[in-house]
């Protein structure tokens, strides 16, 4: 399988780029178009957790890469910065008052919640966070 890449600085100002480079080639897939609105805000919630947290001393660059393979849309996120597996954070509570919830936690929540399958590792000093939805159906 190939993919598309786009390599981009890890800064905020950089997130309509990223999202109109993930909003393009899941327009000329066959993604439904509510699916493709939770992908893009998952792509978002990633995008601006790497550039929050991922150097903290320091920066650097973001990759996205999109393919597609077996019935799914691809989109892989990721960076050089500190060892870090969002999914590993437990899930929020979405059950109590707002106003007695915690802060937090609901950015991750939308990533798993929003895409089909979704997996992290660290692979090549590299934090690696792929978020897959099906095409067929």
């Amino acid at each position: 399988m190939s993919f598309e890449r786009l390599n981009i600085p890890a800064f905020i100002e950089n997130l309509d780029m990223v999202v109109s480079f993930v909003e393009e080639r899941a327009d000329n897939s066959a993604l439904e178009a509510k699916k493709k609105f939770g992908l893009l805000i998952a792509v978002e919630e990633a995008f601006v957790n790497v550039c929050h947290y991922a150097y903290p001393q320091t920066h650097g660059d973001v990759t996205i890469s999109i393919g597609t393979e077996k019935g799914q849309f691809i989109v892989e996120i990721s960076d050089s910065g500190a060892p870090f597996d969002l999914l590993s954070l437990p899930e929020p509570d979405t059950d109590s008052d707002i106003m007695e919830r915690e802060i937090g936690g609901l950015g991750v929540h939308f990533i798993r919640t929003l895409t089909d399958q979704t997996s992290y590792c660290r692979e090549n000093g590299k934090n690696v966070l792929r978020m897959a939805l099906r095409t067929d159906g």
